[in-house]
Order: C-alpha cells, then structure tokens, then sequence
C-alpha cells in the first residue's frame, strides 16, 4: 500500500465528497472531533494512529497546524505530508492567504455543517457558560471574548447544502450581535492531497524525522 490517510471527522463531508469524485480508494483513518481546542490531546490521538501504521510509503495529515498539534509527530517507516494551513478553517477556505484576506476585511467566526454537529463550536460552549454562570453572566463573558470579531461565516464546502444549517447559524448571530453570511469554500488542498500533488502547498516529512517548529513556521 502507498498512501494512507489521517483525517479529522469534522471534515468527513468534505473528504467523501472528494473521494467519490476521485474515486479514490485509499484507506482514511479518522480521528475522533472535538480535538482542536487540546492540541496535545489532538497530537496525542494522531500520533498514536500513526504508530499504528505499516507498510506504507506515505502517511497524509489532513488537518492544520491547529495550535501547534502536529508538532513532534514522526514515522519511522513511512513519509509523513501534510497542507501548509494554519487550521481547517484554512483548508475549507483555499490556504491561509485568502483566511486572512477575509479575516482583514471582516473579522469572522466560521462554521461548517461539520464543524456546527461534531466540534465544541462558541455556541455549544455559550450555552454550557449559561447553564453554569446564569444568562446575564454568560453574555457579559461573550461580549468580551467576542468583541474583535463582526460575522458569522458559513463555508460553502459543496459538501452540504448552507441551508441545512443557515437557521442555526443565524440564531448565533443574532444572538451575539454579529452580522450572518455565507462564503464560497474550496477544497483544492484536499484534491491535491488525494491527487498526489504534493508541491508548495504540502510539507514534505522523511521518515525517521520529527515536524519541527521549522516545519511549522512555513504555514
């Protein structure tokens, strides 16, 4: 076997969307979501997946840095890959280039239909802080964590009909005062990954060696 991939499930939408188009047939091993706010957590529970593997010439990331989560991650037997992005954000978006266009242009909070059912989102988190703190408290919470961001956006990965989720998300925007849109996606990082197009876009790891810091400063 060549290629073996490691995924986030948050992201399980987008890459069977791309599977099927390619019709591809290698093996993904899906990592469990809810993993991006603990970065050792998350390193931890992929570098474990990689242990698990043999056999194989390359092992595909598809994730972000992701707060530095892929950091140390190594194979002894088999060439580790992955896309230069900050975070899935990022990779939904088309790289970190257009994230920070858009993000300069308006401050924005993301989601995706993956994202709204599978990961610990700000409303998920919103809610518990009411359950916990009463509602006057918890808005006053949010209203400062929140203050530096103006738009709810939802990714339009081709992966999921918007309007599946457009009632949920404009209720979280409603409720934290921002304003709602829906921002066209892109997938080509994923594409590539499966196309074996590892060119400037991916960070290439021999086997044997660990990502380091300098891996990571190329993001």
């Amino acid at each position: 076997m060549q290629n073996i991939f490691v995924a986030c499930n948050t992201l399980r939408d987008e890459i069977k969307l791309v599977v099927e188009d390619l019709g591809s047939t290698d093996p993904i091993i899906w990592i469990e979501s809810g993993l991006h706010d603990f970065p050792e957590k998350l390193s931890e529970a992929i570098q474990n997946q990689i242990d698990k593997i043999a056999n194989v010439q390359n092992i595909i990331l598809l994730f972000g840095s992701c707060g530095n989560s892929l950091l140390g991650l190594h194979s002894s037997n088999a060439r580790i890959i992955f896309p230069k992005v900050d975070d899935c954000i990022a990779l939904f978006l088309g790289g970190n280039e257009r994230k920070r266009k858009i993000d300069k242009e308006v401050p924005s909070y993301y989601f995706t239909k993956g994202y709204l059912e599978n990961e610990s989102n700000i409303y998920s988190e919103y809610n518990y802080c009411i359950d916990k703190y009463g509602l006057e408290k918890a808005k006053k919470i949010y209203q400062k964590m929140l203050h530096n961001y103006q738009e709810i956006k939802v990714i339009d990965t081709k992966a999921y009909q918007p309007q599946e989720i457009l009632s949920r998300t404009s209720k979280i925007a409603d409720e934290f005062e921002l304003t709602h849109q829906v921002v066209e996606g892109s997938l080509k990082f994923i594409y590539k990954a499966f196309n074996e197009e590892w060119d400037e876009d991916f960070v290439i790891i021999e086997s044997g060696n660990e990502i380091t810091y300098n891996d990571l400063a190329v993001l």
